[in-house]
């Protein structure tokens, strides 16, 4: 429908510009289904479509979200007699094109008011089908023995009635399922009396399908029947059923086929996001019924797209759900993507594609689009789809037009101080001084929103989440954040509000909402990592803005720095915009960032960054430091030594923090110089906070010693995992993988498991290369493509900048020649070694794949053993006849 703008109309004098009162009712959303749908039908109809392959992607359901109260349940009901009946389709909604299809559409309920279960959920649809007047065997079989099973004396019949099921449905499925029973029963030769037993005809029906039986070969065809008539008649297995109906659907012939459109309403009232077990028994309805077509609504995003979910549910990811993967702000579809991809869209704002319709019909000129494409398209994506920005913009251009020049796409990159004055307008006095406070978050919950605001009640903040433009994500961190557009008007735009808020009234403000993060962070759960990465991710932005000191913030950053699991922390640009740190929380930001991005970039960069930072003097002496002493041991990792060692003693010699830490570090370079003695004499000093047991199991591998280097490992997990530092366990697990795997140590499947489950809880990507190096050696000598494996581990290797890992994995080759007995092989290895090391750094390696070889040193070692150097050379020999021993005892190794 449509009418005269009148105050469009009313901007201009030209008479010829046409000016429609533009109206939105919900069609995006119906093409948007009827899309996917027609999609889904090409999709079935495919000769290759089979209905029981349970590992192809699902493409079989839309999404529609939005806040409470915006008309989802509506939207659902109007879908449902859209499709039931062709006369109630609203007139603005296009005919659907989807040829001789019948389409069937199910309506299930799952607000609480309606008592929701999933055995009406499954009955609902079971009795929507009975209406086409095919008996279903397979599913009505499985389905009556379930039900006498769980609801004995209770007929179902009954249950139907009392329910209201069979007077929305009618009283069709209690009939089929009685006649099902008794075919099969007749196809079985059972007597009468026992084929009004389902137990006694499904058990006679399992044996005859084992048997493959051609009296039952109408039902021999479902892969899986006899399974599900075998499984325990529980909710469990109740579940699965709908996998029998995806069956019976698809051998439906041709000219009578039906494909269910299943309508799931008020998905967010069946539970919790971490009591998921409703959600995943009907995410197994959807997924077992690929034939079917589901429609869900509710308050949020569908998850089943997140890998994170793996475990809660039966089937997540992308590659499971590639449609319900999370997207961006809507945007206009490129002629590359694949038609219907995108499965979820949000009700209440428009779709791009709503404001693109909006401000192409809002005005018009001799029955083209007024406004421009290029035009739209800013306006569109600055509006977050908010239909009081699209009007606003509209007056705009007619406001730029009548300036005498046309308007020009830069011109609508602007903000409307008039936004806030309409979002505003119903507010009370109090709900306004939140609303701005809040407007400092990016995310909030009540009491973020009190004490930020400085108020002494929670009263306004609960008000105030309850307006539309305050969105709600039940199960986040913080569960509120404002409409993207509004709370950057409210922070950006020009107020001119009686009560809007001076510099200083913003600066207040900032110094609350920083210190209500610092409360929420100190006094959250213990080890509560989340709460400490949205805090600082928060707090940091806060102080970058309003250029406030770190205060907690300082201590926020050594929690994170401590636990080694390094989520990104980068932030969004800020009101000066990208460019050199300004402020010490842009210091602060920068040196988090490239302490957690050197898990993943190349060791040189994090040297470079962490001297940028250093130098920038923003940062308060301890954190100082701390950029200091990871840049030292980025250097060290590069082999860069001096200037590691140069690091380590400005950090030990302060005294702060780090300064055990840069000890060890010391101790460090002290081994890889091959002074051992010195190393271990110094290590014994460190105690837990030097870590002091990893740093003599360091020095004890090296000697060939691997039960003495195994036990300090094994202690320095056990310290690390004693004092809550899970970074530190990891670490020690991987090198104590490292170390047995030289040897036959019957449990080494074990330890590589448990240092690969330890490492799977933080981001430390050296470690996580020791335990890959430790599942070669364990294979070493044997012709199980370790060259080839250990050749695609040294070139992730080489990106990352990691030296010393580099020369560990060439010494594990090297112990792979020598059990082989390659001698070339191991000239090769003692080659790579030499380059690797020739600036003294590791050069013992070189004189270890001597040892393991049986090969005289080329020159006298540099090494300082800890003991005299024979006992080294036959520890290290030793282990070599040892695997050889082991490989020639087991037939098909490939042993020398």
């Amino acid at each position: 429908m449509a009418g005269r703008d009148l105050r469009a109309l009313f901007s201009t004098n030209d008479h010829t510009l046409g000016t429609a009162e533009a109206f939105t009712n919900r069609q995006a959303q119906w093409e948007f289904a009827v899309a996917a749908l027609a999609e889904h039908l090409r999709h079935v109809d495919n000769p290759a479509f089979d209905p029981e392959d349970l590992e192809a992607a699902r493409d079989n359901v839309v999404v529609f979200h939005g806040i409470g109260g915006i008309g989802k349940s509506t939207l659902s009901r109007k879908f449902e007699a859209s499709l039931a009946d062709p006369g109630q389709r609203p007139s603005q909604w296009v005919a659907p094109e989807w040829g001789q299809a019948r389409i069937l559409p199910v309506r299930v309920d799952l607000a609480r008011s309606a008592s929701p279960d999933f055995e009406k959920v499954v009955l609902s649809v079971r009795l929507a089908l009975a209406a086409a007047g095919r008996p279903l065997p397979a599913f009505d079989l499985a389905l009556r023995r379930y039900w006498e099973h769980q609801h004995p004396g209770d007929p179902l019949e009954d249950f139907l009635n009392r329910g209201g099921l069979t007077a929305r449905f009618g009283k069709a499925l209690p009939q089929q399922m009685q006649s099902a029973l008794a075919d099969v029963a007749q196809a079985l030769l059972l007597p009468g009396t026992v084929g009004s037993a389902v137990g006694q005809v499904t058990g006679a029906l399992v044996g005859a399908l084992r048997e493959r039986r051609q009296t039952v070969r109408a039902l021999a065809g479902c892969a899986r029947l006899a399974d599900l008539l075998e499984s325990e008649p529980d909710l469990e297995s109740l579940s699965y059923y709908p996998h029998l109906l995806a069956w019976e659907l698809a051998r439906t012939p041709a000219a009578k086929r039906i494909t269910p459109v299943i309508l799931l309403d008020a998905f967010e009232e069946i539970g919790d996001r971490t009591h998921r077990d409703f959600e995943r028994l009907l995410q197994r309805l959807v997924w077992l019924m690929p034939n079917a077509f589901f429609v869900i609504t509710g308050r949020s995003r569908l998850q089943w797209a997140e890998e994170s979910l793996q475990g809660q549910l039966d089937f997540t990811g992308p590659t499971a759900w590639p449609g319900l993967a999370a997207h961006d702000i809507p945007g206009p579809r490129s002629e590359s993507q694949a038609p219907g991809r995108e499965r979820q869209m949000l009700i209440g704002d428009f779709s791009f594609e709503d404001c693109d319709d909006y401000l192409a019909r809002r005005l018009s000129a001799h029955g083209r689009p007024l406004i421009s494409d290029p035009i739209r398209t800013v306006i569109g994506q600055r509006s977050h789809g908010l239909p009081l920005y699209l009007d606003l913009s509209v007056m705009r251009f007619l406001e730029l037009r009548r300036g005498g020049r046309a308007p020009q796409p830069a011109d609508f990159d602007h903000d409307f101080p008039a936004l806030i004055a309409r979002t505003l307008s119903d507010l009370t006095a109090s709900e306004r001084h939140v609303l701005r406070s809040v407007s400092l978050f990016s995310s909030f919950d009540i009491a973020l929103a009190t004490r930020a605001a400085g108020v002494p009640q929670q009263a306004s903040a609960l008000r105030l989440v309850e307006r539309p433009f305050v969105r709600e994500t039940p199960f986040g961190l913080w569960p509120f954040h404002l409409h993207g557009l509004i709370r950057a008007t409210i922070r950006d735009a020009d107020d001119r509000t009686d009560d809007r808020w001076s510099p200083a009234d913003w600066q207040q403000a900032a110094i609350r909402a920083l210190a209500a993060l610092g409360e929420q962070w100190s006094g959250g759960p213990d080890r509560d990592r989340r709460l400490l990465v949205g805090c600082l991710r928060q707090g940091l932005a806060i102080a970058r803005d309003y250029r406030l000191d770190l205060g907690w913030l300082t201590e926020a950053a050594w929690t994170y720095v401590g636990d080694s699991v390094w989520e990104p922390l980068d932030l969004a640009a800020g009101p000066e915009g990208a460019g050199a740190a300004a402020t010490a929380a842009d210091a602060l930001v920068e040196l988090l960032s490239a302490l957690a991005r050197r898990q993943h970039e190349n060791r040189a960069r994090t040297v470079e960054r962490l001297a940028a930072v250093a130098d920038t003097g923003l940062l308060p002496a301890e954190l100082s430091e701390m950029a200091v002493y990871y840049r030292a041991k980025a250097q060290r990792d590069l082999g860069h030594t001096e200037g590691s060692r140069q690091g380590m003693q400005v950090v030990a010699g302060g005294g702060g923090r780090l300064a055990p830490n840069a000890r060890r570090g010391l101790v460090h370079l002290s081994r890889l110089a091959g002074d051992f003695p010195t190393a271990l004499e110094s290590a014994e000093r460190l105690g837990w906070e030097g870590r002091h047991h990893r740093v003599v199991g360091d020095v004890q591998w090296v000697q060939g010693d691997m039960s003495l280097a195994a036990r300090a490992f094994g202690a320095a997990r056990a310290e690390g995992e004693e004092h809550g530092k899970i970074g530190e366990a990891a670490m020690s697990q991987a090198m104590r993988a490292f170390a047995l795997a030289f040897t036959n140590y019957p449990g080494i499947d074990d330890e590589i498991d448990l240092g690969e489950h330890l490492l799977a809880q933080v981001d430390l990507r050296a470690a996580t290369l020791d335990v890959r190096i430790a599942s070669l050696l364990r294979d070493a000598g044997t012709d199980t493509g370790v060259e080839d494996r250990a050749r695609v581990l040294a070139a992730e290797i080489s990106t990352s900048g990691l030296l010393f890992v580099q020369a560990k994995l060439e010494l594990a080759r090297a112990f792979h020649h020598a059990v082989r007995g390659d001698r070339a092989g191991v000239a090769s290895s003692v080659i790579r070694l030499r380059e690797l090391t020739r600036e003294g750094y590791y050069a013992y390696y070189v004189d270890i794949a001597h040892f393991m070889a049986d090969l005289a040193l080329d020159t006298p070692s540099r090494a300082r053993w800890l003991d005299d150097q024979r006992t080294v050379r036959r520890r290290w020999r030793g282990m070599v006849i040892d695997r050889r021993a082991l490989l020639t005892s087991r037939p098909g190794t490939g042993a020398p």
